[in-house]
């Protein structure tokens, strides 16, 4: 069995939802990753917060992030076991993130380590 991420991008994390709103999604994600915990799949995952967010370019200059030129930002990923790549989209085809217009959720195998 491999594990995967599954990172959930935003097409703009710009937007800012509403407190109510903000927390009916965290509900969701609580029963979406409860979902995939009950058939002890979960490996670990997080939130990755827009704030004090920053970007390293490879001048070495920096800026506030991860907003920049692009559009698209990630907000968070969990990583899950699965017995093939077509397991784990399955798995992400659930996110409540894809309830947002333009969202969507990448899906990659993690390296094994040595």
């Amino acid at each position: 069995m491999d594990e995967y991420a599954l990172i959930m991008r935003h097409e703009d994390g710009l937007k800012v939802a509403s407190p109510e709103q903000l927390q009916e999604w965290m509900q969701q994600t609580r029963e979406w990753i409860g979902r995939i915990s009950a058939q002890n799949k979960f490996v670990s995952g997080t939130g990755l917060p827009f704030a004090d967010a920053k970007v390293v370019h490879s001048d070495h200059t920096v800026t506030n992030g991860p907003f920049g030129d692009i559009k698209e930002t990630i907000g968070g990923f969990i990583i899950v076991q699965a017995d093939s790549v077509e397991e784990a989209v399955e798995f992400a085809k659930g996110s409540p993130v894809l309830q947002g217009q333009g969202n969507s959720m990448e899906v990659r195998k993690v390296s094994k380590r040595n």
